[in-house]
């Protein structure tokens, strides 16, 4: 009997301790990832200048993807951005970013945002650059 004590210690820890896991893991449902950039991105139509934020899903509960961008330590809101659904065949173990093509002296424009492990993340729209009119344009 002594034997299976310490069996039954380590079932009943076990499984009172996965009553609890969903709120260790409460950042994974807003998706809240910190990044540090050492140059200039734009993330539709804001430039966010060098520096540390943080990315999170305002709610997630819902069916449309709403971006907040705070600065580093989250006391003030930078953006809030609406972003359509992205998919990519393989996971990773961590988060990734990719980018548009930006011309020289435009910032690095965000394009998509991957979540780590997960096979769905977000699509930014691609920044719209002024054109400088053309003269006999219409609208001149």
């Amino acid at each position: 009997m002594k034997r299976r004590l310490p069996a039954f210690a380590a079932l009943a820890v076990s499984l009172i301790s996965s009553a609890f896991v969903p709120s260790l893991k409460a950042s994974e449902t807003d998706k809240k990832t910190i990044i540090t950039i050492s140059q200039p991105v734009s993330v539709e139509g804001t430039t966010l200048p060098p520096g540390q934020y943080v990315l999170r899903l305002q709610d997630p509960s819902t069916r449309q993807d709403i971006v907040s961008i705070f600065n580093g330590d989250e006391t003030r809101l930078i953006a809030r951005v609406v972003a359509n659904h992205a998919y990519r065949i393989e996971r990773t173990g961590k988060s990734a970013f990719s980018f548009y093509d930006s011309s020289a002296g435009q910032p690095t424009a965000l394009h998509t945002w991957f979540y780590p492990g997960d096979d769905n993340g977000l699509e930014f729209l691609r920044p719209r650059h002024r054109v400088a009119a053309q003269p006999g344009a219409a609208g001149n």
